[in-house]
Parts: C-alpha cells; structure tokens; sequence
C-alpha cells in the first residue's frame, strides 16, 4: 500500500500485521496498471482473506496493527478491528465490487453488493440487535472485532452512499453518463434474465430494458435506441422531452 520513511513496505505478505489492504488490491485493478492474471490474484487474495460473510463485512486490511515496531498513523490509534484498523470501511469495499465488476465477475459483484447493502444487516431480530445502525443509510464502517464484530459504525455517511450507489448503477446495472452520450456496460449475475431502468434526464426519460437470454455476466451482443441499432459505449443523451426505448441484449456475439 505504502513504504514508511526508512522504506519499509507497508502492505506484504512478509508482514505481521497489514499482509494485504483492500484499497491496494482494487485499485491496482481499477488503474489498469495490471495484467489480466494478476489482477485476478490480487481480487481473490481480497475476497480470501477480506471477506467475512458470517459478520457481513468486508474489512479495509488484515491482519490489523496492534504491536508494529513501525507507526503506520493515527490508524494504529483504532483497537485492532476497529474502523479503519481491521474493520470494514465502506469506500474501499464499494471499490472491491466495482474491481470485481472489471473483470466481469457478475455472480461475485452481486453476491458482495448484497452484503454491503444495510438493509441485510437487519433482516432478523439478531441482526438489528448486532448491527445497531440505521437498516436504509449507509455505515463508514463495520466493526470486525469480537464481541462487536458486525457492528455498525459511523452512519449516515455519504461518501460511503456515493461509492456504494456508483457501484451499483455503473458497475453492476452499467450505465454510465459520458457527457453527452452514455453507455451500457453490464456486469450481472448469469442467473438475472432481465431488468429495467427508467432514467428521467430532465423533461426526457429513457426507457432501458436489459436482456440476458444466454445467461452471460456481461457482453453486450446488440443494442439499440429507438429501434435502431446503436454503439452501446456511446448512446446519444438528449434533453428533448421524449421517451426514448433503450434494448440492451446480453451474449456472445
């Protein structure tokens, strides 16, 4: 993730604490800078050792700081598994999703979307009264450390809304404003044979219906606006009060 000023690296597996950091995993992927095979090392080394889906979270790095000759910053100052130090803060989270959604890993991309999603942190009495935050805002973070694990932190937090909320519509969903046109880029679960989106772009509204016949994760096969066939990566945008009809179909081509 970073050196310390004697050069150390912060963030190796020779390390005791902070073997892998979630932030370092998804953007060497989200950058680009890496090669296929090793992109897809570095995201199921994250969803190996990151991901806990008995406590619903996804944590920032593992294992946390606690007895470190070296001072990584105020994290260290969190108890191990605590907000950044071990626990799960949600911006970096979002991003494991959108990396997954990268490498067109549809199935995973949901499968995680969901667990960050607060709705399903109170879907039973026992996980109100574990999560103890609000079931429709976003949390920064999430406690991992016993007895707390699973635990809500600061809510209400609206970076961790926008990132989660991108996440969803133009990683998964894949629809991504680009000025004045915009794409369609799916990356979803194969077992999702359809959906829709109504987009209201001032007094105009796009009509987006998705099909996935062929039970891909992603691949647009043929799209069309107003039953013309169209680039999918650059859909024209107009303001013009119109209802305009979007096809997407997934598959091979």
């Amino acid at each position: 993730r970073e050196f310390y000023d004697d050069g150390t690296p912060l963030g190796t597996s020779a390390a005791e604490e902070c073997r892998i950091d979630a932030i370092a995993q998804a953007l060497a992927v989200l950058s680009g800078a890496e090669p296929a095979e090793r992109a897809e090392q570095a995201l199921d080394a994250a969803e190996h050792r990151l991901v806990s889906e008995e406590e619903k979270l996804i944590r920032l790095l593992t294992p946390p700081f606690d007895k470190t000759t070296h001072d990584p910053g105020y994290i260290k100052g969190y108890l191990p598994g605590v907000r950044e130090n071990g626990g799960q803060y949600t911006h970096a989270a979002a991003w494991i999703v959108m990396a997954l959604a990268r490498l067109g890993s549809g199935d995973e991309v949901a499968e995680l979307f969901h667990l960050l999603n607060p709705i399903n942190h109170t879907r039973t009495a026992a996980d109100v009264e574990r999560y103890k935050a609000e079931p429709y805002v976003m949390a920064g973070d999430v406690y991992a450390r016993a007895p707390h694990a699973g635990r809500g932190g600061w809510s209400w937090y609206t970076g961790s809304a926008a990132w989660l909320y991108r996440a969803g519509i133009e990683s998964l969903l894949g629809l991504a404003r680009r000025g004045d046109t915009f794409s369609m880029n799916p990356c979803i679960p194969s077992s999702w044979p359809a959906y829709d989106i109504t987009w209201r772009f001032g007094a105009a509204c796009y009509d987006i219906r998705v099909s996935n016949p062929d039970r891909q994760c992603r691949g647009v096969r043929d799209a069309t606006l107003d039953g013309a066939a169209v680039d999918p990566s650059a859909i024209p945008l107009v303001d013009d009060g119109r209802t305009h009809e979007v096809r997407i179909v997934l598959g091979v081509r």
